[in-house]
């Protein structure tokens, strides 16, 4: 097919109802680029021969190195059907799990996806993340089963085997499909029960649950994959051919004189054909026939491989013949029989027909947005569409029309930064010359030959000095011209040289984005939303009408910025554009000072940021990066904040300690930012430090049994002193702690004494914190809006609900004696107030919840009323860094069962709380007491600040006042201080009286292998701490499933081992599942004599928690105790060598 030029692109753009976004998902290697390929070269961008080989969406070296994709990239190719012409715009996403998060970029800008699956290795593990995550997005898939040769070439099957091997395959797919769209109906009745409950007061005997009566009603037909349905295409990429059912079914219609309407309905399925009746029948397996779709289709396919495969001359003419094909002779003689092969699937059953039909009939233009989608993506978290502001409610409109009218607000959504060579920009590029140029070029060359002539011929005829100066003036009054264009020319290529460096050096960022309303034009001024932008806060500043071009007041979470340029994405290159219409995909030029990784741009203020993307894999591989030369520190910084930008997943940080560090999702991933920052951002040599590997602390219940399974208590002790001088090591004076591990200690300055007891929390609670960490964070924010007696926009009722469900898990889950009232008492979460820890109080006279935000606030006037903040920032440090090795705790609740004060202690609250209060009648003029900041340093602060800035004469007792409080805080410093450091002393010691516990992350991993190689799969897991959770073999293959969870500090290293110890036959799919309590405990030692003959005096097998902690203590500079020499009989002088 004929190249499609530009012009004709920005043509097809116009007509929204022609455009099909589309992407391309899978696990990996399953044939995605292949395919993007085939269909690629059915635009005669690349030759059909090369399709498949090239690989030409794997623009970067490394992915073409490795053969997996790495960055998802966009292509737009023209499709003719009949009379009717598509734009279809092509996104080629990662298979790997580690690129999951390119996969959710391309998912939001898409309306619809081709899922891709290898007809031997059937559903993995990652199809179900992409159908998932397709899932999430409200996007519809159609499916290609891929890699068909396989089943005749390797698995040798027969036609009929193959077929019920498919048919497997597809029933596993819609299995996934279904379980995904039950789970979705049986959140949607559960809602209508509530609404419903909350509407009727029935009596609760009258409700009877019968789950199933949603799913009977609700229907699903249009999920699921059937070829009859026509959204399947059976393929073979790599052989260029593909074929849906209605093809065939066309085919024979005129053959057997069976209508084609009949034969799309039976042509997959139990049907068989009755040649003397000329019926077709069902039943086919019973009656022992073969079915229509071996008997028609696959017969066919089988015999013509077998042809080709055998090299059976006179049966390939006889095919070829019979098809209506020409095959030229290069192919037909070819050495490699999968040439020929091609050259004639590719002419009977183009690949690309077949599934850019199946795209253009199946999935849905731009304007068929659903009203589900548009809904989903303007609510962010927690709000409900209908409590958005009406402006903008009426936006919606404008997305589903998907108008391009000029009145249509321009809606944008960018989803990743990606960052480009500056020489692969249109305006760098080398342009052909236009004609004129030409002869203007042929022009000049000619003039400056004559003249040039012209010159050597007067210095050859002059041999007198004046008559020769006199030529060479003649000459040069004609030659100026020349010369001057000369020297211009020469100007501005250095110029242009110089400029061309500059912008070889750095790389552009090109936003890849979607228009979802409206018309883009280059040039054009739109404002940029930052995803916590509220369109309803900034509406009362600015008026709707209002448009980017207008001075605005500042907005947070709002910037104003221009287009610069349009490209249209075309695979490695890209074309400039002057404005694009709704529904099209495309790049955006000069946005990268405004936008980090994603970001919503509108003209209109009203415009809410879409929701976040759903990002399947978490970033947990840490690295720490320093140049080799100190010297090159500054381009490290700004290549780590392009890498940044660059990708979506990747996070940069710097640590307390100064160390910049690299946070990726695994170790391809962590490879590829690594090369990047090297070869394209930084350009500077670096060294990288060993992973950090992320844990965290906890304290288990006391152990019962002891190393050696004997109950503990029953045995005679041994090393008794050597156990007691522990004890007495660990716990300085002034400090006392219980039998029952209740820690009791007082401030510097004896004015507070506070006691705190540490206990386990159910693993049910910490996996709830874990899941609900953003909704403890929304209940912080409007506890904290509250206590501020902030104007707070209308709290969301389905917020309100969740927490309320979230308190009731609480509660249930927290049972027991131990437990009596604690959900109630919760003073806070932490670290940074939303982690997995609890702090609960238990003392007299004080109440304060985390659950105000459900209307029974109290307002607090109590002698703990203004320090209760420093407790609660006591706790969060200690939460923050565990007493171990400085690792965040996770699972553990605090009580803090007495805090006494002192009448002095007191005697500082109050004597804060009238100056606040002083304070605010002078500042407010009137009588209303308003609670002050929570510690008294800050209220001094603000006290001074105000005696400052009024010139209001002050009263002396005030002074006196101030210097009394300032004087209490004595040689200690500030007593809020103090409260905070002795609460996170308070916390270490009641961690440490009780027993200890390393957490490790964990991946879970899937493994799939033959059964020859299980062995060793098993031995390389077994080595590293895995543990196998479950195997199975895949039916109708000796391909075994594993999974397992393996510790993420052993995983290092891992894949590749894996692949070596099996030949490349087994490669692992690692993804960050949970933390694991590490059973051993890092302190411990033999204590009783059965411990000292099993484990002998030092315990000389190896405390895998105490190696993990000593690492971790080691690296970040803490005391590790440890022998400094080894085998001490080992050592031999040097002087004793000689």
């Amino acid at each position: 097919m004929v190249l499609t030029s530009v012009g004709k692109m920005v043509g097809l753009q116009k007509k929204t109802s022609g455009i099909r976004n589309i992407c391309i998902l899978a696990h990996v290697d399953h044939g995605k680029t292949t395919l993007a390929d085939c269909l690629i070269s059915s635009n005669g961008i690349i030759s059909s021969r090369l399709a498949g080989k090239l690989r030409y969406l794997d623009s970067r070296e490394d992915e073409q190195i490795r053969g997996i994709t790495m960055k998802s990239s966009a292509i737009s190719l023209h499709f003719v059907k009949g009379d009717q012409e598509y734009l279809i715009n092509l996104i080629d996403s990662p298979g790997h799990v580690d690129f999951s998060s390119e996969v959710s970029t391309a998912v939001r800008l898409c309306d619809g996806c081709i899922i891709v699956v290898d007809a031997v290795e059937g559903v993995c593990p990652q199809t179900q993340a992409v159908l998932r995550q397709a899932w999430l997005e409200n996007i519809r898939p159609v499916l290609v089963i891929n890699k068909i040769d396989r089943l005749i070439v390797e698995l040798k099957l027969t036609p009929q085997e193959a077929y019920l091997h498919l048919k497997n395959i597809l029933e596993q797919i819609n299995a996934v499909t279904g379980a995904l769209f039950t789970s979705k109906v049986l959140e949607e009745r559960a809602e209508k029960e509530t609404e419903s409950e909350s509407i009727s007061d029935t009596a609760p005997g009258d409700q009877i649950y019968d789950w199933s009566a949603g799913l009977e009603d609700t229907d699903d037909s249009h999920l699921y994959f059937s070829p009859d349905h026509g959204n399947v295409v059976f393929a073979s990429a790599i052989d260029g051919w593909g074929f849906g059912i209605e093809h065939f079914a066309k085919l024979y219609s005129q053959k057997i004189g069976i209508k084609p309407a009949v034969l799309l309905k039976t042509l997959w399925g139990d049907y068989y054909l009755n040649t003397k009746a000329k019926k077709i029948m069902k039943g086919d397996q019973s009656k022992g026939k073969k079915p229509l779709f071996v008997q028609l289709v696959l017969d066919n396919i089988w015999s013509l491989y077998e042809a080709v495969m055998k090299r059976d001359k006179d049966k390939i003419e006889k095919i070829v013949t019979s098809l209506g094909l020409k095959i030229g002779a290069r192919e037909s003689r070819h050495a490699d029989p999968k040439v020929h092969l091609n050259a004639i699937c590719s002419q009977w059953l183009p690949i690309s027909d077949a599934v850019l039909s199946m795209v253009c009939n199946k999935l849905p233009s731009p304007l068929d947005i659903t009203a589900e989608r548009v809904e989903k993506l303007m609510c962010v978290g927690a709000r409900t569409f209908d409590s958005l502001p009406p402006e903008t409610q009426e936006l919606k409109s404008a997305f589903m029309k998907c108008s391009s009218e000029g009145t249509a607000p321009v809606i944008v959504f960018v989803s990743k930064m990606f960052a480009v060579d500056a020489k692969a920009l249109p305006h760098n590029k080398p342009r052909p010359l236009t004609q004129e140029e030409i002869a203007h070029r042929r022009e000049l060359a000619k003039r400056r030959h004559a003249e040039k002539l012209a010159a050597n011929q007067g210095k050859e005829l002059s041999e007198k000095p004046p008559s020769e100066t006199s030529s060479e003036v003649t000459g040069n009054t004609g030659d100026t011209k020349g010369e001057e264009q000369q020297l211009t020319g020469q100007v501005e290529t250095m110029t242009s040289k110089a400029v061309k460096q500059e912008a070889d050096n750095k790389e552009s960022f090109i936003a890849f984005a979607r228009v979802f309303s409206g018309v883009v034009q280059r040039g054009q001024k739109i404002f940029v939303l930052g995803p916590k932008y509220d369109p309803a806060e900034c509406l009362y500043k600015l008026s709707s009408e209002c448009s980017a071009t207008n001075d605005l007041p500042l907005v947070p979470h709002m910037t104003c910025c221009t287009l610069e340029n349009l490209y249209l994405l075309m695979g490695r290159e890209l074309e400039d554009l002057e404005e694009v219409p709704a529904g099209n995909v495309l790049g955006i030029g000069g946005l990268q000072d405004f936008v980090l990784k994603s970001a919503t741009l509108s003209t209109s203020p009203a415009c809410p940021p879409f929701t976040p993307l759903n990002f399947e894999a978490t970033p947990i591989v840490r690295v720490a990066v320093e140049p080799k030369h100190p010297s090159d520190m500054p381009q490290l910084v700004r290549g780590m904040k392009l890498l940044n930008q660059a990708d979506p997943c990747v996070q940069v940080l710097i640590q307390e300690t100064g160390e910049h560090v690299l946070v990726t999702a695994g170790e391809v991933h962590l490879q590829r930012c690594l090369d990047d920052l090297k070869e394209r951002f930084a350009k500077v040599q670096i060294s990288v430090s060993a992973p950090i590997i992320p844990f965290r602390e906890t304290i288990t219940r006391p152990p019962k049994v002891d190393m050696v399974n004997e109950e503990i208590g029953k045995q005679q002790k041994v090393a008794v002193i050597h156990q007691t001088k522990e004890d007495q090591n660990k716990i300085p004076e002034g400090i006392q702690v219980d039998s029952d591990g209740l820690v009791t200690i007082s401030t510097p300055n004896k004015q507070a004494t506070l006691s705190v007891r540490a206990m386990p929390l159910p693993e049910e609670v910490t996996r709830l914190l874990e899941e609900n960490s953003d909704l403890i964070r929304t209940m912080e924010q409007l506890n904290t809006s509250l206590n501020e007696d902030k104007k707070t926009h209308e709290i969301n009722q389905k917020t309100l609900d969740r927490i309320k469900e979230f308190k009731q898990k609480l509660e249930q889950n927290l049972q027991g004696r131990r437990w009596r009232n604690a959900v109630d008492q919760i003073w806070s979460f932490g670290p940074r107030k939303c982690g997995p820890n609890i702090l609960l109080y238990n003392f007299e006279g004080y109440k304060r919840s985390v659950w105000q935000c459900l209307g029974n606030a109290v307002k607090e006037v109590s002698k703990y009323r203004d320090f209760d903040n420093s407790i609660v920032s006591g706790f969060q440090l200690a939460t923050l860094s565990g007493p171990m090795c400085e690792e965040p705790l996770m699972g553990v609740c605090f009580t803090v069962e007495k805090w006494e004060m002192n009448k002095v202690g007191e005697m500082v609250s109050t004597s804060s709380q009238d100056s606040g209060e002083c304070d605010a009648v002078e500042h407010k003029q009137n009588e209303e007491t308003t609670p002050t900041s929570s510690c008294t340093d800050d209220v001094c602060s603000t006290n001074e600040h105000q005696d400052s800035s009024e010139s209001v004469p002050k009263s002396p007792e005030k002074i006196s006042k101030h210097k009394g409080e300032v004087s209490l805080a004595d040689c200690y410093g500030p007593f809020s201080g103090q409260l905070i450091a002795t609460m996170k002393e308070a916390c270490r010691y009641a961690l440490q009286a009780k027993p200890q516990r390393l957490m490790a992350a964990m991946y879970t991993c899937e493994i799939m292998a033959t059964a020859e190689v299980l062995g060793r799969v098993y031995a390389v897991l077994s080595k590293r701490e895995g543990r196998v959770l479950q195997e199975e073999m895949k039916e109708g293959t000796d391909v075994f499933i594993i999974k397992a969870v393996l510790p993420v500090a052993e995983s290092f290293g891992f894949a590749d081992e894996i692949r070596k110890r099996t030949s490349g036959l087994a490669s692992p799919q690692l993804v960050f599942s949970h933390w694991e309590i590490i059973s051993s405990d890092p302190f411990w030692v033999p204590t009783t004599e059965e411990e000292y003959l099993h484990f002998g005096e030092k315990a000389d097998s190896e405390n895998q928690a105490r190696k993990y902690m000593n690492a971790v203590r080691k690296r970040k500079g803490l005391y590790v105790e440890e022998k400094i020499v080894e085998h001490a009989e080992k050592q031999r002088t040097l002087s004793r060598n000689k």
